[in-house]
């Protein structure tokens, strides 16, 4: 793979540059202690680009009891035998109980409770250990003749169960820590005060029967459910936290949606969720996977119940034992076996019209069945659905649940008008009362950077997009040798193809006629992805006498299709091939052109530059030996906690330009966010892990320089785990370097991106529009203390645009606040796949594509279905997970990431 050479880069052959940087045999390294670091406070604010009036979705709190305290206790919940029992779910009836029952022995006192462990009060309890039986009562159908099932001559009969709670003090939270944060006061119980009040607004929604998701909530009402197809539905909530900012403490309302099962017959979801006709269709085995511990409602009932299974048979042929009255009244008579459908039609008088040949549901104990049939059970609402979702249900989802700025300005002060979250008794008790409008806030907008493309003409973004027309690549490469291969019966290869050349022709690429065109055999198609790819690559290589430079692949399916992870494994892995999968459905000379973006990148080529880069005048990265870095963990889907998570890395090459980069991959245990590849020692002295690979790149492509500044941008990490990006990780790094015979430890700039927050921005006047690209806010809403700021660096076109929140942990190398925010919003047009701004850096984007493509070379479905537990995991555990398979060296200093 090719280098292509730039203002002031070393370029050409990477065989030809300085050879890596080596350690004399037997000799390993003395690691001298590296540094320790804080996070660092703000060091200014930018004044640079053009002011503008904005809105941020920020209610001021005030506080008018700054001296309350909050007094927190610990919660144990056990049965009537001494056994734990976990307080989700059961909890929040206990607790409610408990102060119905013993409101004077609790001193009347206000309280919040989590719903698990904690309880919050304002002012302390009368002990410091109380412990009360609760007694709580439940419906349950008593069967009279013993029986199996849930039927209708049931009586319904009310079951005491007695809980032991014991409440035991932990700690005291002051109110006033808040007001010392809101002054710039480093003070650590800030967030558990914070935590407390946002514990309040979660119980006042649960107290009116909310689905609660971590700390969003969402009202069972059919009005805000959209369906996605496959029996899920989309229901728009509200996601509420209180934030300590510039401005004051604040409220972050915003709109949120997560995804439930459509309420309703089960026989209709079931339906629906395979996609059938009728019910005579559906897979059962599907089925009993799908509904296990699922919550119905009998109607013939109207009772709850708890799904476990299927029957093993249908309801017609599902016999049970069933004891006959005697002639006293009693069931101590003779016992007969009975099907269901007999018990419910002839004995219960319930007239089944549809599911005599279905399975019955079981809703009772493993080894006491209860049997309902099918079509007397209906799916309760607000069930969350936590399988990922299929590429056309997000897509469903987006179109069906964007709101354009304007709108969600008003869903959201609507909210916070409706539910009058300052009436809670304890937010009224420590003063706090809400405003009802949003915070104003002043924006900056930041110049458009200016690009380079083919012959060093000029290209000037307009609103965050750019395009070729009579325009020419800035360095384009030269295709001499390729192929296209086509797993796709509809697609016409030779048009592709000829097409494809003429449009690389205006774009400036030379490329030859394709060396082969060759098609799947039909007979293949039934087979396995493997196969077809190894069958394909049989072909290729009877076809082939020599490498080609690239390979184009025709994919039957734009999205998810089966075939690409083992196509570009074999090709990416085993042969070292770049190749470029489409999938068209309509080809003109944008189409084209996007896909000759991303070919031209993996071969070497550069698209565009930025006029800095062109120049050499970034600044204080142009002057001194500058790595960029870009970090991303990959974890698997939510709710599979066995499949391994992968991490990426990607690093800047051949500086002084911050538009090439290379990638290296690894796998790690599922749900672990910290890296933990980036240095690793083996026993034969050397170092297996990320950063060496890294180090080692740019030492070749930079003309032998090392890098003495490292900016690093992580992506996925909340700010709980920000001191861990710096003990854990950043250590991890520097001891790489060190390894390789460095004494020196590089200056380093560390910044975390986030895109999962719930702070929008808008403009004023009643405008329908997003905020323009380059919009910058750092004032305000931002943190009173720590150095973050808003950037909204890419066009919205749909819905309301979401800025990226950086947090600036460490910055050694110094940059001020207006060099590092142009130097970010620079780095979002270095986007080298499209011709737009992107809404965070390249170098994240880049990571999160590599650990997405790499991800596919292995399938996981062999692994147990079962897992130990779906919570992040942030410190290495010793479970086992297969490695992925290396890159051919071929590709490995390409962006086959593109």
């Amino acid at each position: 793979m090719e280098d292509v050479a730039g203002p002031g880069n070393a370029g050409g052959d990477p065989h030809s540059s300085p050879p890596s940087p080596t350690i004399p045999p037997n000799l390993k390294p003395e690691l001298v202690a590296p540094p320790k670091y804080s996070i660092m406070s703000r060091c200014g604010t930018g004044t640079t680009g053009q002011t503008i009036p904005l809105l941020a979705n920020h209610f001021k709190v005030s506080v008018n009891v700054p001296d309350a305290v909050f007094y927190q206790y610990f919660v144990r919940i056990t049965s009537e035998d001494k056994i734990a029992v976990e307080g989700k779910g059961i909890g929040r009836k206990l607790i409610d109980r408990l102060y119905q029952t013993y409101s004077s022995e609790l001193g009347g006192k206000k309280f919040a409770y989590d719903g698990d462990k904690a309880l919050y009060t304002l002012g302390p309890l009368p002990q410091r250990r109380l412990e009360f039986s609760v007694v709580l009562e439940e419906t349950f159908a008593k069967h009279e003749n013993g029986s199996p099932l849930a039927d209708k001559r049931s009586r319904r009969s009310f079951r005491s169960k007695t809980f032991n709670v014991e409440i035991s003090y932990a700690a005291e939270i002051p109110l006033k820590s808040i007001a010392l944060a809101l002054r710039g006061v480093d003070i650590d119980n800030t967030q558990d005060a914070l935590k407390v009040l946002d514990i309040i607004l979660r119980q006042q929604a649960a107290n009116t029967g909310c689905l609660l998701v971590r700390q969003s909530f969402f009202h069972d009402d059919s009005r805000n459910f959209v369906d996605v197809g496959a029996g899920v539905k989309g229901v728009r909530g509200f996601h509420s936290s209180f934030r300590p900012t510039q401005g004051g403490l604040s409220l972050n309302m915003d709109v949120s949606t997560t995804m439930i099962l459509t309420p309703g017959p089960v026989i209709d979801f079931l339906i629906t969720n395979q996609d059938v006709r009728e019910a005579r269709y559906i897979d059962w085995v599907k089925a009993k996977k799908m509904l296990k511990n699922m919550r119905i409602n009998a109607r013939h009932r109207n009772m709850e119940f708890k799904v476990i299974g299927l029957s093993e048979k249908p309801c017609n042929q599902q016999y049970f034992p069933m004891k006959l009255k005697s002639g006293n009244g009693t069931t101590e008579g003779q016992t007969v076996e009975i099907t269901v459908y007999e018990y419910f039609t002839k004995h219960c008088g319930v007239e089944l019209t549809s599911s005599q040949y279905m399975p019955c549901l079981d809703v009772g104990k493993p080894k006491r069945p209860n049997y309902l049939p099918l079509e007397l059970c209906s799916l309760v609402s607000l069930q969350r659905y936590t399988k990922a979702l299929s590429s056309m249900q997000r897509a469903s989802l987006v179109e069906k649940s964007r709101q354009k700025p304007h709108e969600r300005i008003r869903t959201v002060t609507d909210a916070v008008k409706k539910y009058q979250y300052d009436d809670d008794p304890m937010l009224a008790t420590c003063g706090i009362s809400i405003e009802k409008q949003l915070t104003q806030v002043n924006g900056r907008v930041l110049e458009t950077p200016k690009l380079k493309v083919g012959n060093s003409d000029d290209c000037i973004p307009h609103k965050g997009r750019w395009n070729f027309n009579n325009k020419t690549l800035f360095n384009p490469t030269r295709i001499d040798r390729w192929l296209v291969v086509n797993f796709s019966a509809r697609c016409d290869t030779s048009h592709i193809s000829r097409e494809l050349i003429n449009c690389g022709r205006k774009k400036g690429i030379f490329i030859e006629r394709p060396f082969t065109l060759l098609e799947e055999d039909p007979q293949c198609r039934r087979q396995s992805p493997v196969a077809r790819v190894e069958k394909m690559f049989e072909q290729i290589l009877a076809k082939l006498p020599g490498e080609p430079q690239f390979i184009l692949c025709v994919l039957p399916e734009k999205k998810n299709c089966d075939i690409y992870g083992p196509w570009k494994k074999k090709s990416l892995s085993e042969f070292g091939i770049v190749t470029q999968c489409i999938s068209p459905s309509k080809i003109n000379d944008q189409y084209l052109t996007n896909v000759l973006l991303k070919i031209n990148s993996k071969l070497g080529g550069i698209n565009s530059l930025l006029a800095i880069e062109h120049s050499s005048c970034v600044p204080l990265v142009n002057d001194t030996p500058t790595m960029i870095l870009g970090m991303d963990v990959s974890h698997g889907s939510p709710g599979r906690s066995d499949i391994p998570s992968v991490a990426a890395v990607v690093g800047s090459r051949s500086w002084p330009l911050i538009s090439r980069y290379r990638a290296a991959v690894r796998t790690q245990s599922p749900k672990l966010e910290m890296i933990d590849a980036l240095y690793k020692p083996l026993e034969n002295g050397t170092d297996a892990g990320i950063i060496r690979e890294l180090l080692v790149d740019f030492y070749k492509t930079s003309n032998g320089r090392k890098p003495t500044q490292i900016i690093v941008f992580r992506d996925g990490v909340s700010e709980s785990q920000f001191n861990q990006v710096l003990n854990i990780e950043l250590d991890q790094i520097i001891k790489a370097y060190q390894h390789l015979g460095e004494v020196d430890v590089p200056k380093f700039t560390v910044i975390v991106a986030q895109k999962n927050h719930h702070t929008k921005l808008f403009q004023t006047g009643g405008s329908t529009d997003n905020v323009p690209p380059g919009t910058v806010v750092d004032t305000n809403i931002v943190h009173p203390r720590n150095y973050d700021f808003y950037m909204c660096a890419h066009a919205g076109m749909i819905g309301t645009s979401r800025p990226a929140h950086y947090h600036v942990l460490v910055d050694e190398i110094g940059f001020s606040p207006d060099g590092l925010q142009n130097l970010i919003h620079s780095l979002s047009y270095v986007y080298q796949r499209s011709t737009t701004a992107i809404s965070i850096v390249a170098p994240i984007c880049y990571a999160h594509l590599a650990a997405a493509q790499v991800g596919q070379f292995m399938k996981f479905e062999d692994l147990s279905e079962t897992s130990s537990g779906n919570g992040s995991v942030t410190s290495a555990e010793s479970i086992p997970f297969p490695e992925l398979p290396k890159l051919h060296k071929n590709v490995q200093g390409s962006m086959f990431f593109c």
